[in-house]
């Protein structure tokens, strides 16, 4: 039986990936640099050690597979040494596209995301259309996205069947390292929010997210960009939606932008140059929380029959998840 890999499945996305597919019913290997990592101990998969820098590893989780989704990146707000991040998010893609290219894979799934498409900032849903470039990326991680796009769709115009999709901003259980989401919604229900910024963000349950991986593989078009998200919220909202499920009070006061700025910058200096530390207050969050992070996904409602979750579900159920997991000191 031919088999499909998946990298990332380590990972929040990934996990949900390799999940769906083993609930339809196919065979299923990982490829994972830990493969005793918690994340994996449920799922009934072959783990092949390996990781994306190391083209010999590639080359043996991709024998025997007929599909691929490549979920695997380096994602981080806050880097110490910014050309690790390229080399596994640009450069990984490529070892491993070309190899998939070369072994004749039936279809491949990229996983991009919103943050390397266009977007006004002003409450303007961004669309796979929405004009961009690679001096509109905030931060390395989006940057290194960005370009390992355009590698995708380099292999795209070489005969790869690959389709891109475009996660928004994923939320639900078994965000094991967690997220920057998933920390934003453990540190509210530990207390540790009690002011935020004016910003707002498209939220998507991480199964559905997964299911739109499905979809992509199924019905969407080699060379195509799909967004996968739901419901556009500001954080206010988000805040009041993770009241109403967990009890815990929202917060109420919102911060100016320009007074967290410095701060961010003072922080980002500090971890840099003393501590090597991940900021308490990273400088790309920061920069990344001026823009309404709206995007519209009637395209992938469309054309691929993405699921639309209710997003007081999603967050419901990540709520329950992490108290579940003792991420949360419980009063």
């Amino acid at each position: 039986m031919t088999k499909t890999l998946v990298t990332g499945a380590t990972g929040f996305v990934g996990r949900a990936v390799a999940e769906a597919l083993l609930d339809q019913g196919r065979t299923v290997r990982v490829l994972a640099r830990k493969p005793q990592h918690r994340a994996l101990q449920d799922l009934a998969v072959e783990v092949v050690k390996g990781d994306l820098t190391d083209p010999a590893s590639l080359q043996e989780a991709l024998q025997g597979c007929a599909r691929l989704f490549h979920v695997a990146a380096d994602y981080r707000l806050w880097v110490p040494d910014p050309p690790t991040m390229y080399a596994i998010n640009v450069e990984g893609t490529r070892n491993l596209l070309r190899l998939a290219l070369e072994a004749g894979l039936e279809r491949v799934v990229y996983t991009s995301t919103v943050g390397t498409l266009g977007n006004p900032g002003d409450g303007t849903p961004g669309s796979e259309e929405t004009p961009v470039s690679l001096a509109d990326m905030v931060g390395h991680y989006k940057k290194s996205k960005f370009l390992a796009e355009q590698v995708a769709l380099e292999y795209a115009g070489q005969g790869l069947p690959v389709v891109l999709v475009n996660p928004s901003t994923p939320v639900g259980p078994w965000d094991v390292r967690p997220t920057p989401t998933g920390q934003m919604i453990v540190d509210f229900l530990n207390g540790k929010v009690p002011a935020f910024v004016d910003s707002g963000l498209n939220l998507i349950h991480v199964r559905d997210v997964a299911e739109g991986h499905i979809l992509a593989e199924a019905k969407g078009r080699v060379g195509e960009k799909y967004i996968l998200g739901h419901q556009n919220l500001t954080l206010a909202e988000i805040f009041g939606m993770l009241a109403q499920i967990s009890g815990r009070r929202a917060p109420r006061w919102r911060l100016p932008y320009y007074p967290i700025l410095s701060l961010a910058y003072l922080n980002e200096f500090w971890s840099t140059w003393i501590t090597r530390r991940p900021p308490k207050i990273p400088l790309t969050a920061v920069k990344m929380a001026r823009k309404f992070m709206y995007f519209d996904s009637q395209k992938a409602v469309r054309e691929l029959g993405l699921p639309q979750t209710p997003v007081d579900r999603a967050l419901g159920e990540a709520v329950h998840w992490f108290r579940q997991h003792r991420y949360v000191k419980e009063k």
